[in-house]
């Protein structure tokens, strides 16, 4: 309610500017598809349209930084959502760049940010669970996004829903979205949307206060944010150098093999073995309880792993060094996906030991890109581990229950006592014999 009071008793003094005049669609054009836009009620209306793909009410002005507020209507579960720091590509005239959610579906992501036609997900609120339950069906909402520079925040009904730091795009239009629909039943649902307005100066003045317990998510290459500094994180890797790594068997790092270039650090291709190459590399320091966060892009048919909780002085013989395993895996093209147990060696698996599949929203498979960037996240606390790939929950486990005791002891790592339950142990990046590239790695002790 604070929060509320404190956005209202603001926009007494904002000089806000009127991007629709409630009268007609001047100042506005559309892209994409071919779903309809026209004003009534004050009102801009958009109405789904079989066999046509996503359609944008465009504003024909850019912004750059600025606050956006305006109200928006769902009548029925029909997804849309607001483009901001938008653009068209040249060839296909398709929009592209962020997107503020509004989703009326189970799932309930309104007000996560999405990367229409580039990305994907960059704030799902999979990472937020508290604000999917600001947005109200068959209501008008109250939604307000502000982009300062590098950050990215957005409100539904004055909840704090997402909050972003991410620098590829630092202006575009903005966009009021049609989604495609893949059902008959769904066409001819209206979207509503009114009292559209704009904030271009004096920005840091009237911006909202935070929600603390809104965790950021930064996009920053090799770079921390003031609130991950002021949380505990620090970069495990610094981007230029091999500082705090080391061969899993090695004294040093690995003369060969491993490159580093342009803030990105790469394990060759080599014969596709285990450790085959220039080997794992490990962190110099243990650790114990720990959020671990990393960027990583894989080849065509390339599987490595980022382990954790590592030995690096057990198995000095052939393949890698021992410890639980974030798999990293093209499952689509290599064939330890078939391999395993129901899928326990797929791309985010507890390796061997627990399969991944998506632990928050059920019903929808776990988010992957095969040709671009991904997030894993492991997170280490009192025994209670999960993985997490792209934001979204994929394992969680107790490394010391009996359920896990049990899966070690009909898994290949059967034989290595106490394995998973170690005090501490490093991080380890592996080489599996084929091309994979990480950068952004972070890390905080609990």
């Amino acid at each position: 309610m604070l929060l509320i009071c404190s956005i209202g008793e603001l926009a007494i003094s904002q000089s806000w500017e009127p991007l629709f005049n409630g009268k007609n669609l001047q100042g506005w054009e559309s892209n994409g598809g071919a779903a309809k836009y026209h004003v009534a009620d004050g009102s801009i209306v958009g109405i789904t349209q079989p066999n046509t793909p996503n359609t944008f009410l465009c504003t024909k002005k850019n912004y750059g930084d600025f606050i956006l507020e305006l109200e928006v209507y769902l009548s029925d579960r029909v997804n849309s959502g607001i483009q901001f720091r938008s653009a068209l590509k040249p060839a296909s005239q398709t929009v592209y760049g962020y997107q503020c959610e509004l989703d009326p579906s189970q799932r309930s992501w309104s007000g996560g940010i999405y990367d229409e036609s580039r990305r994907g997900w960059l704030y799902p609120l999979s990472r937020n669970e508290p604000a999917k339950e600001a947005f109200l069906l068959s209501a008008w909402n109250t939604v307000r996004i502000e982009c300062i520079g590098q950050e990215i925040n957005t409100f539904v009904n004055g909840i704090h829903a997402s909050r972003l730091v991410d620098d590829l795009s630092d202006e575009g239009f903005i966009g009021l979205q049609v989604h495609a629909i893949d059902r008959e039943a769904d066409a001819g649902k209206e979207i509503r949307w009114k009292n559209i307005r704009i904030l271009t100066e004096d920005l840091e003045k009237y911006k909202t206060p935070l929600d603390p317990r809104v965790p950021e998510i930064s996009y920053l290459k090799n770079e921390l944010t003031e609130w991950e500094r002021d949380h505990g994180f620090r970069l495990l890797w610094d981007g230029k150098t091999s500082n705090g790594w080391r061969g899993a068997k090695l004294e040093a790092f690995p003369e060969s093999g491993w490159e580093i270039k342009d803030g990105v650090l790469t394990v060759l291709a080599t014969d596709g073995g285990e450790s085959t190459g220039p080997g794992d590399i490990v962190t110099t320091k243990m650790y114990s309880d720990f959020e671990l966060e990393l960027k990583f892009k894989i080849s065509k048919g390339a599987n490595s792993g980022i382990k954790y909780l590592v030995d690096p002085t057990l198995n000095k013989g052939a393949g890698s060094a021992i410890g639980c395993e974030f798999q990293i895996l093209d499952d689509a093209n290599h064939p330890d996906a078939k391999m395993g147990v129901k899928g326990n060696r797929t791309v985010g698996a507890l390796y061997d030991l627990i399969a991944p599949k998506n632990l928050q929203t059920p019903w929808r498979k776990k988010s992957f890109n095969a040709e671009g960037w991904n997030t894993a996240r492991i997170v280490s606390r009192d025994g209670n581990v999960t993985h997490w790939l792209n934001n979204e929950l994929i394992v969680s486990y107790d490394r010391f229950s009996h359920m896990f005791e049990a899966l070690v002891n009909y898994s290949k790592y059967k034989n290595w006592e106490q394995f998973g339950r170690w005090a501490e142990g490093s991080i380890l990046l592996q080489d599996h014999g084929n091309e994979v590239s990480f950068h952004s790695i972070k890390i905080r002790e609990f």
